[in-house]
């Protein structure tokens, strides 16, 4: 078999059905969940074929004001989604760490990709960057998101032993050190898991696609490592630095816990 196959509409509508059986499942389960279900599927829908239309345009114009336009909002949605989705109100002090991790972090791991194991001509060509930058910016939300939710219960699940440790002469840093590496194990821990099952439990997704297009299996292996390993340099980065600026927020000048 030569090529991809087209999809027809009643074929697309027909994938579907696993929509309808999973809202069954929750409503014999007695999970209040169709209506999420349903506004996720319509969002994904409508935002992929939103997306879609988007890259015919930008692909056939490549220019780069379009493919850094496209990094941005793929940023600023995340870091935004990061903050709806942490558990508690958090502070301006916080938003602003996670903002800065997630920048630095992704667009040091983007910029070293781009330059030095892609070295793409031209750096903006939008068919690799913003599907790459996709992969990063999604991972290292994830990442971070965890972290987030990490630090936070652990600060204030462990409020007493901090203030002990503060009280006993500890520095904040040293006071919140295992509530940091918890943290940071927490974030790292979906990458580590994806690295160990890719190939054996699970074909990628980049792969998968590359593969499904006509692409060698072999080409679509080393596309994928490559991507892997970006992916891990980006949530590390993200991550560490998140955790060593976010835990600083939880202390006030005199080094003081506030919460």
């Amino acid at each position: 078999m030569n090529g991809t196959i087209d999809l027809l509409f009643w074929q697309l509508a027909a994938a579907y059905l696993f929509v309808i059986l999973l809202i069954v499942i929750v409503r014999i389960k007695g999970i209040p969940r169709e209506k999420e279900i349903l506004i996720a599927t319509a969002r994904m829908t409508l935002q992929l074929i939103l997306v879609g239309y988007l890259l015919v345009y930008v692909f056939g114009h490549a220019h780069p004001v379009y493919t850094l336009l496209l990094v941005a909002v793929m940023l600023v949605f995340s870091i935004r989604t990061i903050n709806k989705r942490a558990k508690g109100k958090l502070s301006k002090a916080m938003k602003r760490s996670i903002a800065f991790s997630m920048t630095s972090g992704i667009l040091v791991s983007l910029l070293y990709f781009i330059f030095i194991v892609l070295q793409l001509a031209p750096w903006y060509e939008p068919r690799y960057v913003i599907p790459i930058a996709g992969m990063i910016v999604g991972n290292s939300m994830t990442g971070i998101a965890l972290g987030v939710n990490s630090l936070t219960e652990g600060m204030h699940g462990q409020k007493d032993k901090v203030e002990a440790a503060l009280m006993l002469g500890a520095t904040p840093k040293m006071a919140a050190r295992e509530i940091v590496n918890q943290a940071f194990d927490s974030a790292m821990l979906p990458t580590i898991n994806s690295m160990v099952g890719m190939g054996i439990v699970f074909l990628p997704g980049m792969m998968t696609g590359q593969i499904l297009s006509g692409t060698s299996p072999i080409v679509a292996v080393e596309y994928q490592i490559a991507i892997m390993l970006g992916i891990v340099g980006s949530v590390s980065l993200s991550v560490i630095l998140f955790v060593q600026l976010g835990y600083r927020t939880f202390f006030n000048h005199r080094s003081q816990l506030e919460l």
